[in-house]
């Protein structure tokens, strides 16, 4: 299938409607009703949000699509869901309370960096709270191709969490679902693990902390890399024990301070710097940069143990120093 990646569309939002007391649906279509560039399983749209101090920045929405039937190829419609983050930047703010119907909204069109894999066995979707968007594509094409797949989904309740009718009447026995607060706690990963076959492959969207334990236990079992797909819902918070630091650009000079709470790579772009990056949020390693000097507290997903054992290289958009000074090779 052709793309169309870093096209940039106008479109109009065709309805905006509460699903959950914090999470949000938008359908986007063209002005003129036209078929908007095709998608896969997974894939996602970049939104152009205005933040509360009036600059403008990108946000990631998987596509969802709940119809085993439905047409990937020529859609005219998107739909995502967008769960409001109180204590972020203020891009879910937007996407919650500015937009209405009617409204204009520029997206870039869709790419996938989280798609299905072809191979035997069956394909294993668990998710976590609004990590549930990408999967819902997924699972209705393994129906469509009459392909095996489960699904777990986990919330801290039933009443938080979207799309549960459209998933039930989907995948019937083949969805699980674990609500926090019926179970008197969280998910159990190895339980989730232990249903697995062989050759299952399994496919993680969620909360870090999610991600996190699933990658703890598959570790642990000797899964190899290649049987684990992940997208990670979280954007970089502050942790316990981070302190402001300065980095220094070695090529041009430049340094800059790096609050708590701010990445190095936002710290970049702020002071007018034009470093590479996509995700933001670890996974995509478009990011990298070569570390002179610092002692590097890698919180990213991208790369290797041994990598990150060297200390010679790190992703600025997520990964932060334990000392008081951070160099670039940039």
């Amino acid at each position: 299938m052709t793309t169309d990646e870093g096209l940039l569309l106008t479109l109009r939002v065709e309805e905006a409607r509460t699903l959950k007391p914090l999470i949000r649906m938008l359908r986007l279509r063209a002005e003129d009703g036209a078929v908007l560039p095709p998608f896969t399983a997974g894939s996602h749209i970049r939104v152009k949000v205005k933040l509360p101090d009036g600059s403008e920045d990108w946000r990631h929405y998987s596509l969802v699509n709940l119809s085993a039937g439905g047409d990937l190829h020529t859609p005219h419609e998107y739909t995502i869901a967008v769960r409001r983050e109180d204590d972020g930047r203020g891009g879910s703010r937007f996407m919650h309370q500015a937009l209405q119907a009617g409204d204009r909204v520029v997206v870039e069109a869709p790419r996938n960096e989280f798609p299905l894999r072809d191979g035997p066995g069956c394909a294993v979707l668990l998710a976590g709270g609004i990590g549930i968007t990408p999967m819902t594509s997924m699972a209705a094409q393994r129906r469509a191709d009459k392909l095996p797949v489960r699904m777990v989904y986990a919330g801290r309740s039933r009443e938080l969490m979207a799309f549960l009718p459209q998933l039930q009447d989907l995948l019937g026995e083949d969805l699980q679902v674990h609500a926090d607060a019926e179970a008197g706690g969280p998910l159990d990963v190895d339980r989730v693990l232990d249903a697995c076959g062989d050759a299952d492959q399994l496919y993680v969207c969620g909360p870090k902390v999610l991600l996190d334990k699933v990658l703890e236990r598959t570790q642990a079992r000797g899964w190899t890399h290649d049987r684990v797909h992940f997208e990670l819902f979280t954007t970089p918070v502050a942790e316990v024990g981070d302190q402001p630091f300065e980095v220094v650009l070695s090529q041009s000079g430049q340094s800059f301070q790096v609050p708590v709470g701010q990445t190095v790579l936002d710290c970049l772009i702020e002071h007018g710097c034009d470093p590479l990056f996509d995700c933001k949020r670890g996974e995509c390693g478009v990011c990298s940069a070569s570390v002179l000097e610092g002692d590097i507290d890698h919180r990213d997903y991208f790369l290797s143990d041994a990598e990150k054992a060297s200390g010679k290289v790190m992703q600025i958009c997520v990964s932060r120093v334990r000392g008081p000074r951070l160099v670039l090779d940039m």
